[in-house]
């Protein structure tokens, strides 16, 4: 396995994603679209979870393609950036059709970012607004780090962000992951330098210095978000979103079961993870252009390539968070000498 010549998730053909943020806000939200709608469903994990029409995504269900998957920050006001990805779906002539009806199908999911310094004094809900935006942005090429739904994302210990990776499989098969990380755990090692994610880093695209040197680490579980969280009442203020996506033809219970298996992803890269405080959630999607030779190892692989691509996304997002006014905590960038 190789990483895809953008090393986004936007390797795996006809996928495009689009960020929309308010700095001012310290939010935004994210869409991933494609030329075509594809399958998806979806694995939550995290203990309090925000999220849209993702009871349609359940393999039992009688949705079988969505037209867009949406994160957002703003808590359940982000909710609304899919409102805006639907305005523009519409506008498109894109969505499910009941005679003269088209009905975009969007589920989105959320992570909590109202406490994070942003001006959150809103009149009228912003999120519809970026989500639009966002839509008409979405191309092969996006900013990671501070954007889209990472722009006001953090960790335990330092900022997060928005983040992204991809494998090329042996047989050609492409897999990538896109993710808002914005946990309750940290995604360094005690020190700030060592990423979890080390041992499944490639070519430094998170730093380069390799795993901590050190043994016994996860007993301590320090958080300046935690400590900046307690001082405004609020313990609940986490969740790290994904999607992971292929070009492997899959139906709704393997993407489902391609969700379950990416989760491991976030596992290995934040300490801890899927905490009752977390929302933590996984999508996965498949564009269907490569039909499976042999459907139970390579669903296997696919699952394993995923939680790859998600832990080091993860990572991504941290390395590449950068600085701004106001800032809760500081970036790995300001934390690393």
């Amino acid at each position: 396995m190789i990483p895809g010549p953008r090393n986004l998730i936007t390797d795996v053909p006809g996928l495009m994603v689009g960020n929309a943020q308010d700095a001012a806000l310290k939010s935004g939200a994210t869409v991933l679209t494609a030329d075509a709608p594809f399958t998806a469903s979806v694995a939550v994990m995290g203990g309090a979870p925000g999220t849209r029409e993702t009871d349609l995504l359940a393999p039992d269900k009688s949705v079988t393609r969505v037209d867009a998957l949406v994160l957002s920050g703003g808590s359940a006001f982000g909710l609304d950036a899919a409102s805006g990805v639907m305005d523009g779906l519409r506008a498109a002539g894109r969505g499910f059709r009941i005679a003269d009806a088209i009905i975009p199908i969007v589920p989105a999911a959320i992570i909590f970012d109202l406490l994070n310094g942003g001006d959150k004094s809103w009149r009228d809900n912003p999120y519809r607004h970026l989500g639009r935006a966002a839509f008409d942005a979405a191309a092969p090429e996006f900013d990671l780090g501070t954007a889209g739904a990472g722009t006001g994302a953090l960790s335990a210990m330092l900022k997060g962000g928005l983040g992204s990776a991809s494998l090329v499989l042996d047989d050609g098969t492409t897999v990538g992951a896109l993710v808002a990380a914005n946990p309750m755990g940290s995604v360094t090692t005690p020190g700030e330098q060592h990423f979890w994610a080390a041992p499944f880093e490639i070519d430094a695209e998170f730093g380069g210095l390799g795993p901590d040197p050190a043994a016994g680490l996860g007993r301590t579980l320090d958080s300046r978000k935690m400590q900046a969280m307690r001082a405004r009442a609020q313990e609940r203020a986490n969740t790290t979103i994904a999607i992971v996506a292929t070009d492997a033809a899959l139906d709704k219970a393997q993407c489902q079961r391609v969700a379950t298996a990416a989760h491991d992803g976030i596992g290995r890269a934040i300490v801890p993870a899927h905490a009752p405080g977390d929302g933590d959630l996984v999508f996965a999607l498949s564009t269907a252009e490569r039909a499976m030779q042999a459907p139970e190892r390579d669903l296997a692989l696919i699952g394993h390539a995923a939680s790859l691509c998600l832990s080091r996304a993860i990572a991504r997002a941290i390395h590449l968070a950068r600085p701004a006014p106001g800032d809760l905590l500081p970036c790995w960038s300001d934390a690393t000498p």
